[in-house]
């Protein structure tokens, strides 16, 4: 493993998730600059949702509360029939070969922790909108702010992403771009520069990965998107368990950034 490739990616990954709810605070304020007209129509539409809904739960509460449980008779017995939830059982699978397996072990495991830190990234997105509008912050104290966070952020996560591989600081990438909606390369520009992003996609592109590359999850990231479902069902642990015998890493992130 070639350690400055490692290096460089891996950086280019943490300059995403740090920057990553930078960009769209600023998406947000042009957001907060719609005409007065569309204001009005917005909250006019508002209130006739709310009289519309506030009419759904008065009817609803209407009628009577709960169902009737089906059931069925046999020999004078009163049998209750329910549908329950279907539940997947792993078990321990022997150890695949080929080629097409190995890249499929290789990526469960890069996925177990590549994807903890797309979530960082998604929760700051919504913290950094929600605390600029909140707060109506601007120009210095815009920065100011922006600069207390990165600074708090390379303090609790630098060190152990350098820890991760190539493979695992693209993968993260990929996934912040499914998780936020932009790639890494907007995202550095957005926060940074264009020049800025140039740099890093021309370093990048030196090392055999791209920034500007978009999340597929009907092509090239389809394994991938299945990878998100299993764990957005709680099953992942399972997968990785029948695959590797043991369960998958613990990546240590604060609760805070959850």
């Amino acid at each position: 493993m070639n350690g400055r490739k490692r290096h460089i990616v891996c950086l280019a990954a943490i300059l995403a998730l740090l920057l990553g709810g930078v960009c769209f605070s600023e998406a947000a304020a042009q957001r907060k600059r719609k005409s007065s007209v569309v204001k009005a129509m917005e909250e006019e539409k508002a209130r006739e949702e709310a009289v519309i809904e506030a009419r759904r739960k008065a009817m609803e509460a209407a009628r009577p509360q709960g169902e009737l449980l089906q059931f069925i008779v046999e020999d004078g017995d009163t049998i209750f029939v329910d549908e329950l939830q279907a539940a997947r059982i792993w078990q321990k699978l022997p150890r695949q070969k080929g080629r097409e397996w190995r890249k499929y072990y290789r990526l469960v495991h890069n996925f177990s922790k590549a994807y903890p830190y797309a979530l960082v990234a998604k929760k700051l997105v919504i913290q950094a909108d929600s605390t600029i509008a909140a707060d109506k912050l601007k120009g210095a104290k815009r920065e100011k702010y922006i600069a207390q966070v990165q600074e708090e952020l390379f303090d609790v996560f630098e060190g152990q992403m350098r820890k991760l591989t190539v493979s695992q600081g693209a993968l993260i990438m990929k996934l912040i771009d499914r998780e936020v909606g932009k790639s890494s390369y907007n995202i550095i520009k957005g926060y940074k520069s264009g020049i800025t992003a140039g740099f890093w996609q021309g370093i990048a592109k030196m090392f055999g990965s791209d920034l500007k590359a978009p999340y597929d999850p009907e092509g090239e990231d389809e394994a991938t998107e299945e990878l998100v479902k299993l764990w957005e069902a709680g099953e992942f642990d399972g997968l990785y368990y029948s695959l590797f015998w043991k369960w998958p890493p613990t990546v240590d992130i604060p609760s805070k950034y959850l």
